[in-house]
C-alpha cells in the first residue's frame, strides 16, 4: 500500500513477461480494448495453437503483431524477410498485411513448429506468399550478400532470432534492405535485464543473451547508415530505416 493508503498497480512478478508495463491491467486494457477486438481470426486462432506450445513464451505477443501488420502497410511493403519464425504468429501477420503479389522469405532452423501454423497460414489463403527455408540463416544471406541482385532488394526485414548472431545479421542485411526500408530486430530490451543489477536473480538464458543485446543496442545507436526508434512494444522492437 501507498503512504496515502491507496493500491499501486499490481506489477509483474517474473522477468520474462512478454509486456514491458508495469500494470498487468493496463496490458490487458490495451489487449482487450484495441488488440483482439482488431485481431483476424486466423491470428487468433494461431495465437491460441501457439499458447499450448511448451516453448510459448518464443512467440510474439498479439499487440506486437497488430504493430507490425499496420507498419508494414504502412510503408507499402511488399518483398520482405523475417528470421525467425516460429510457428509462424508474426509471419501470418505479415502475410495479411502484405499485397497479393508479396513476398516473405522466411528462415528458421526448425520446420516442426512452423508446420504447426502451416494449416492455419493455408486457410487464410496467404501460403503463397511465403518461400520457408529450414536451416541456419547466416549462410543463405552470404550468398545473397554476393549476388549484386539482392542488394537493396527488401522493404522490411523482421529479425525475431538467435541474439547472439544479430550483429552478424545485420553487418549482412544492411546491404539487403533497400534505402528508405526498415529492418526490425525483436527483444532489444530484453525482458527489462538491460537495467537490471548485476546480481538480479535472471534466468540463465536471460542472462546469457543479455550482453549481445546491449552490445546491439550500442551498435545501432551509432550507425550512420540508420536512422533507428526503438519501441517499448512486446519485448523491445528497434526499427533500423536505411538512410544510405
Amino acid at each position: 500500500m501507498a503512504a496515502t493508503g491507496e493500491t499501486q498497480p499490481a506489477k509483474h512478478q517474473e522477468v520474462g513477461h512478454k509486456s514491458l508495463l508495469q500494470s498487468d491491467a493496463l496490458y490487458q486494457y490495451i489487449l482487450e480494448t484495441s488488440v483482439y477486438p482488431r485481431e483476424p481470426e486466423p491470428m487468433k486462432e494461431l495465437r491460441e495453437v501457439t499458447a499450448k506450445h511448451p516453448w510459448n513464451l518464443m512467440t510474439t505477443s498479439a499487440d506486437e503483431g497488430q504493430f507490425l501488420n499496420l507498419l508494414l502497410k504502412l510503408i507499402n511493403a511488399k518483398n520482405t524477410m523475417e528470421i525467425g519464425v516460429y510457428t509462424g504468429y508474426s509471419l501470418l501477420s505479415t502475410a495479411l498485411a502484405l499485397p497479393e503479389d508479396g513476398k516473405i522469405l522466411a528462415l528458421d532452423i526448425n520446420r516442426e513448429n512452423y508446420e504447426i501454423g502451416l494449416p492455419i497460414i493455408e486457410k487464410a489463403g496467404v501460403a503463397h506468399k511465403i518461400d520457408f527455408r529450414e536451416g541456419p540463416a547466416l549462410p543463405l544471406l552470404d550468398q545473397m550478400v554476393d549476388d549484386v541482385k539482392f542488394h537493396g532488394s527488401f522493404d522490411f526485414i523482421f529479425v525475431d532470432a538467435d541474439k547472439d548472431n544479430y550483429l552478424n545479421y545485420h553487418k549482412r542485411l544492411i546491404d539487403l534492405v533497400k534505402i528508405g526500408g526498415v529492418i526490425g530486430y525483436d527483444n532489444t530490451l530484453w525482458n527489462g535485464s538491460l537495467v537490471a543489477p548485476a546480481d538480479a536473480p535472471l534466468r540463465k538464458y536471460v542472462r546469457y543473451y543479455r550482453d549481445f543485446v546491449l552490445e546491439l543496442n550500442k551498435t545501432l545507436a551509432v550507425d550512420p547508415r540508420v536512422e533507428i526508434c526503438q519501441l517499448p512494444v512486446g519485448d523491445g522492437i528497434t526499427l533500423c530505416r536505411r538512410i544510405s
